[in-house]
């Protein structure tokens, strides 16, 4: 049985038409009709979570391990406002989410009725396209709907992936359901253009490759690519070029240099000039690195090009000259065939450096007493081959990429605007459609603060949930200037006095303790252990003002090195 609504009939045939049927329902009355149709067609994958915050950031970790979009409905009124954190983190993630809100008809817009609100281009700075449904089912406003759906839906696929809006105006009835197929709808397709360097353009980029001697490559946060792994491969063995990269590029290999903090730190300033680059070329996501974004905007740099497909102008180390509308892949295997074999001094000074920085971390945490930086270690090694990691912002995602990766692990952050309010929905999302053991670690602060993730049906055995508890905001210790507040304890590093043990119970996850090296050497062998078939929590217990001194003791060591 589906909805009576044609204008309904349409979306979800169209939905269909373009391979979306992963939807997310947050239970409500307005977006009845939409219920009925998706979940009464037989057609979909429907889930259905309570909390809408929750619900949005599980559709972006559902629609990053599926590598297509995901739809997400909601009834009218706050509900819809719920949604955008998660709107925002996937429009800075490239992620497609289908936002699917439902809506009063806009003659009650302003008029003190229930659950209405101005919903119309609510998400307008996060969404790559918006528009309201019209409220009539004339035969031309269902040709204009159905074009306006085709446009906004193929806007989220097509070059750089993000969200987009469908609003969409219900009047009562609202239940009323009919036994019928959903009708055909015309599906505008759009083709796929593949971006090519014209052979003069070609010549210039090759020019200033093999003028360059110090090629330095930063590739950002993005999904695993096999084939741009390849090629950056041989681009580092025909140049010499540097390619950094965080654990979060999904880019593992000896080649490429992924220390990148604690090599920032030991790079003196009468060493900057030999480190610094004459060609920068960036691609991907976000970078972590604080230090590594103000070295290199301290070197004024004469070179320096962004891949996107969007023609993204990213400027984020002031030094921007071009922007090559192309896939980094497309980008330099056009490129290898025509490039020069470089010396690799510049290479070389980089590795060097890394591998001294990483035997002094390693003597380090080796040595230290049971914090923070041992407890990432711990759990590094811990964690079994081709997992999946997801990473909480603030301190998690720090002290992760300081430690090496984890063996042949895929790594995923909310890095877009890094907040730590989503997480763990995020993780239970992707989770849900993967078979690889998923671990997601995360703050205390951000663990209860997105403990609704925990809250829905989809929680599958392969998921494992560490709580660094150090019971509050430990990376306001971690920077300068906070911690010197008089109003610190209260207001910045906000003391936790909670466990997580008691949610791990009402949610029937099995729970886990460490207090100290031995426990948790001990119980991570439990935790990762295959006879371990049911989701699981790990809680383990730090202490603050230890770990700040240790990590500031770690990096303090490096700038002597």
């Amino acid at each position: 049985m589906i909805s009576t609504k044609t204008h309904i009939q349409q979306l979800a045939s169209l939905l269909l038409s373009k391979g979306i049927n992963d939807i997310i329902i947050s239970p409500g009355s307005r977006n009845g009709p939409l219920t009925h149709t998706f979940a009464g067609s037989g057609k979909f994958n429907c889930r259905n979570i309570v909390d809408e915050r929750s619900a949005a950031y599980f559709a972006l970790g559902l629609a990053q391990a599926k590598q297509k979009p995901v739809a997400i409905v909601c009834s009218s009124g706050t509900a819809s406002l719920n949604y955008a954190p998660a709107i925002a983190e996937a429009f800075y993630l490239n992620v497609p989410l289908i936002v699917l809100t439902a809506d009063r008809p806009n003659y009650w817009i302003n008029q003190a009725e229930s659950q209405c609100i101005r919903q119309e281009g609510i998400y307008q700075n996060f969404t790559k396209k918006a528009f309201s449904l019209p409220l009539g089912e004339t035969e031309k406003e269902l040709w204009f709907a159905a074009r306006e759906i085709n446009e906004c839906l193929n806007a989220a696929i097509k070059g750089t992936p993000a969200p987009v809006h469908i609003n969409i105006p219900l009047e009562e009835p609202l239940h009323d359901l009919l036994d019928e197929k959903l009708p055909i709808v015309n599906n505008i397709t759009q083709t796929e253009l593949a971006a090519y360097l014209a052979d003069s353009e070609l010549n210039q980029i090759v020019q200033t490759v093999n003028n360059a001697q110090k090629i330095l490559v930063l590739a950002g946060q993005q999904t695993p690519d096999a084939d741009l792994k390849n090629r950056l491969i041989e681009l580092v063995g025909k140049t010499g070029a540097v390619v950094l990269k965080e654990h979060i590029s999904n880019l593992n290999h000896t080649t490429f240099c992924s220390s990148i903090d604690t090599t920032m730190a030991a790079i003196h300033d009468d060493q900057s000039e030999d480190f610094a680059p004459d060609l920068l070329i960036s691609f991907g996501g976000q970078y972590v690195s604080k230090s590594l974004k103000q070295f290199l905007r301290k070197t004024q740099l004469s070179n320096h090009w962004h891949l996107s497909l969007s023609n993204e102008h990213f400027d984020t180390y002031q030094s921007l000259t071009k922007v090559i509308n192309m896939q980094p892949s497309d980008f330099i295997e056009q490129l290898l065939p025509k490039v020069s074999s470089n010396d690799r001094t510049y290479f070389n000074r980089w590795k060097e450096k890394e591998q001294q920085v990483n035997q002094l971390r390693d003597d380090f945490i080796g040595r230290t007493e049971y914090c923070d930086l041992t407890v990432f270690e711990e759990l590094r090694k811990a964690i079994p081959q081709n997992s999946v990691i997801h990473l909480g912002n603030s301190s998690p995602v720090r002290y992760a990429l300081i430690c090496a990766p984890a063996k042949n692990a895929r790594y995923f952050s909310n890095r877009g605007t890094s907040g730590i309010d989503g997480p763990l929905s995020t993780a239970v999302g992707f989770a849900s459609e993967s078979e690889k053991l998923n671990t997601i670690i995360l703050g205390d602060l951000s663990f209860f603060y997105d403990s609704n993730a925990l809250w829905n049906n989809y929680l599958k055995k392969n998921l494992r949930v560490v709580v660094i508890n150090n019971r509050g905001g430990n990376i306001f210790s971690l920077i300068k200037g906070a911690n010197d507040s008089p109003v610190f304890q209260e207001h910045f590093f906000t003391e936790n006095k909670f466990k997580a043990e008691g949610i791990a119970k009402t949610f029937e996850l099995d729970y886990f303790k460490a207090e100290n090296q031995q426990e948790l050497r001990e119980v991570l062998k439990d935790f990762y252990s295959p006879k371990q078939q049911t989701p699981a929590l790990l809680e383990i217990f730090t202490d603050a003002e230890l770990n700040t001194k240790k990590f500031r003791e770690l990096f303090k060591m490096m700038k002597q090195c």
